[in-house]
């Protein structure tokens, strides 16, 4: 099994879960696409679904723009950039290499300062845009998008419409029409596959490509991720295992996860984890709020609060058995800091222990703890884990009675702003 969840540190069974039986009933309302917002299961088999030319399409995509850019501005939101940025902070190295494309985001925020400094930062650099929008009105990235195409034209002139890519719906749009109009070429969002859901379309795989990172690979990790956790029995699945888990402390009054691991790596991957369970569970009054913490660095922070805080928490920590890039502690004549029992221990293996004393630190304290083990620190794996994570949330929001593919919600923010910019734009009038 190429996750393991480690429940070492846990006083629940899920077996003891009151709606235990729903499972398999679950499993097979998901496959036969019954559920509601079952319109939105595209993602299911979507790595065993892709063909040649998709690949092929990317491949030749990100050679090009590799080869006449030094950046690529991925312009999005949500699901729109997460899931490619948590991949490639994970499977970059910590600092810049020579003569690497940079893939760096926009329309993640409203930030004056942020894009007066990015157009700044760009004037030195040849450049390529990848907008990503299903409709091209989400207001954020659109108001990116309109003034980083006009800085394009300004820059490049006619040259400008073979440097910007959309990502977007394949038959109807604002952005769509305007991609069509200028002649930029389109990546299609499936229909069927909602944003925090999109991250192997193209959404995710074509910022993964151009940032030199294997996206075939990350495929087949989640291939395999699809077919070994398409069992409908529990024992023998492990995503609806952590699903039912977290139902069942919810059910004990443990309304907030931590996500929890041990490399700064994976900080973008908690970001990413948050909005596919924040957005797909909390709706109708009810849900388990995400939160998360980077390890050893949050035990000296927020280490304090789950150690001694409410006890309404409960904790899912994430390793990897193997990791290729580590260093160890060599032998100080000194040894004034004392550290010299660390002598030939890696930092991977001083994490390693750093998990096992944090989770039996906090298991002690109240806080019940989940351990995800992964076997490598690699792009097969990490496509694996997030659709393992998918695949488990599906299943706890249908366990939950919700709906884990609309965001109603999200609508009344952008209602209320709505109202006050037209308001004070009546009022300059």
């Amino acid at each position: 099994m190429t996750i393991k969840l480690d429940t070492q540190f846990l006083k629940l069974d899920y077996q003891k879960y009151d709606k235990i039986d729903l499972v398999p009933v679950i499993h097979t309302m998901i496959h036969e696409h019954t559920g509601e917002g079952s319109d939105y299961l595209g993602w299911l088999d979507w790595a065993s679904r892709v063909d040649e030319r998709f690949f092929q399409e990317i491949e030749e995509t990100a050679k090009r723009i590799q080869e006449n850019s030094n950046v690529l501005v991925v312009i999005g939101i949500g699901g729109s950039y997460l899931g490619s940025k948590a991949i490639i902070e994970m499977l970059k190295p910590h600092f810049p290499e020579d003569n690497q494309t940079e893939v760096i985001y926009a329309g993640q925020h409203v930030s004056g300062s942020y894009l007066k400094q990015l157009m700044k930062y760009l004037d030195s650099k040849e450049v390529t845009l990848n907008v990503i929008s299903k409709s091209g009105t989400t207001t954020e990235p659109a108001i990116a998008f309109r003034v980083l195409r006009q800085y394009m034209e300004d820059r490049y002139g006619f040259e400008a419409k073979s440097r910007i890519i959309a990502t977007t719906d394949g038959e109807s749009g604002a952005l769509l029409e305007l991609a069509a109009q200028n002649g930029y070429q389109r990546f299609v969002i499936p229909s069927d596959i909602g944003g925090r859901y999109s991250v192997f379309t193209a959404v995710g795989m074509l910022p993964v490509a151009v940032a030199g990172l294997s996206f075939r690979d990350l495929l087949d990790g989640a291939k395999n991720a699809e077919l070994e956790l398409n069992e409908a029995d529990i024992e023998k699945n492990v995503a609806y295992q952590y699903a039912v888990l977290r139902q069942d402390f919810y059910n004990n009054d443990y309304s907030t996860e931590i996500l929890a691991s041990f490399e700064p790596q994976l900080m973008y991957l908690h970001e990413w984890w948050k909005q596919l369970f924040g957005e797909s569970e909390g709706k109708q009054q009810r849900g388990i709020f995400p939160a998360s913490v980077v390890y050893t660095t949050d035990l000296h922070s927020l280490g304090q609060y789950i150690q001694d805080g409410k006890r309404n928490i409960f904790e899912t920590m994430v390793s990897f058995v193997n990791k290729a890039d580590d260093f160890y502690i060599s032998e100080d004549r000194q040894n004034l800091d004392k550290l010299n029992y660390l002598c030939d221990t890696s930092l991977h293996d001083f994490n390693k222990k750093s998990l096992i004393g944090s989770a039996s630190a906090h298991t002690d304290g109240g806080v019940p703890v989940m351990h995800l083990e992964i076997e490598n620190f690699d792009a097969y794996h990490v496509g694996y884990l997030m659709y393992f994570f998918m695949k488990a949330c599906t299943m706890s929001a249908y366990l939950m009675d919700v709906n884990p593919f609309d965001q109603p919600g999200v609508e009344f923010y952008k209602k209320n702003t709505y109202k006050l910019l037209q308001k004070n734009k009546k009022q300059e009038a």
